[in-house]
C-alpha cells in the first residue's frame, strides 16, 4: 500500500506519455489543437482530500522510501487520471482500523475486503465491476505490486474510480495502513472485451 520513491520519481514522464499515447486526436501535437494539458504533483493529501475521515489518534507516516502522502495527476482533453494516497500509523489493531473505514467506504458502493488479492466473505466482485485483483493488462502499481494485493485491503467504487484502505502487515507493534484514491482514464480498464 505505500508508495516508492522509484515510482514517483518516474511517474510524471510515464503520465505525460500516457496521456499522449491515450489521446485519440490524429492532430499534430505542434499545432494549436486545442486540448489542454494539465499535470500536477505534490506531497499533500490527507484523508478527508481522499474522501475518508481521519482514523482518531492516528499520524501521518513517512518511512525512508517514500512520502508520507502524494497527489498526482493529469488532464489532457477529456483523459483524466488522479491518484491520492496518505500513510497513517496506529496503536490500534489492523481490525480495528478496518471496522472504522467499513461505513465510511459503503459511500462509495459495495465494499470488497481483499486479502493479498482475494476475496474475504461471499462479495467477490461489486455490482460496479469493481474486484480485489485486475486479471487484465491494466494494472496500478502500489508497493511495487499489482493492484496493491500485497496487502489486506478494502475497496469501494468502480473499477475506473475507487478507494482504498489497506494494512500493511510488516510492522509489529503498531498498524500502518494507507489510505488511497484512484481514478483511471474512462476505457482504460479492460472488461473482457475488445474495444
Amino acid at each position: 500500500m505505500f508508495l516508492r520513491n522509484r515510482l514517483l520519481s518516474s511517474f510524471p514522464s510515464v503520465v505525460l506519455f500516457a496521456a499522449i499515447l491515450s489521446c485519440d486526436s490524429t492532430t499534430s501535437l505542434a499545432q494549436d489543437s486545442g486540448v489542454n494539458l494539465a499535470l500536477h504533483a505534490n506531497s499533500h493529501a490527507s484523508a478527508a482530500d481522499i474522501g475518508l475521515p481521519a482514523y482518531p489518534g492516528a499520524t501521518l507516516y513517512k518511512n525512508p522510501d517514500s512520502d508520507a502522502a502524494v497527489d498526482l495527476g493529469f488532464t489532457f482533453g477529456d483523459v483524466h487520471f488522479k491518484l491520492m494516497a496518505a500513510n497513517y500509523m496506529t496503536s490500534d489493531s489492523p481490525a480495528q482500523v478496518l471496522a472504522f473505514y467499513r461505513k465510511p467506504l459503503s459511500h462509495y458502493g459495495e465494499v470488497l475486503e481483499c486479502n493479498h488479492g482475494k476475496p474475504v466473505g461471499a462479495l467477490s466482485a461489486a455490482r460496479g465491476g469493481l474486484t480485489c485483483s485486475d486479471p487484465q493488462a491494466n494494472h496500478v502499481r502500489v508497493n511495487g505490486g499489482a493492484d496493491s494485493s500485497d496487502d489486506h485491503e478494502m475497496r469501494s467504487g468502480t473499477p475506473n474510480q475507487f478507494r482504498i484502505v489497506g494494512i500493511d502487515e510488516s510492522h509489529t507493534g503498531s498498524t500502518h495502513f494507507g489510505l488511497v484514491y484512484l481514478e483511471l482514464p474512462k476505457g482504460s480498464v479492460s472488461d473482457g472485451k475488445s474495444k
